[in-house]
């Protein structure tokens, strides 16, 4: 049973959350682009773009955890 509560399987959960997010968020932009609000679209677009650049840099982290087993 806590193995279910390891450290790599929750971080991944934040991890897959944090794409549900910028998916929802990115659906929101291209509505608020479509209402003439490009300059908000942009912003919004700048942020995504972080968090697209950080997912990759956490995604790596967690296989990194699961090959340790660490948790």
């Amino acid at each position: 049973m806590a193995s279910e509560y390891s450290l790599a399987d929750v971080l991944e959960r934040i991890y897959h959350n944090q794409l549900a997010l910028e998916a929802a968020i990115m659906e929101l932009t291209l509505w608020v682009e479509t209402q003439d609000a490009s300059q908000a679209g942009e912003n919004v677009r700048g942020s995504l773009e972080s968090i697209g650049e950080n997912a990759g840099f956490i995604n790596q982290g967690l296989a990194r955890l699961k090959k340790l087993d660490i948790g």
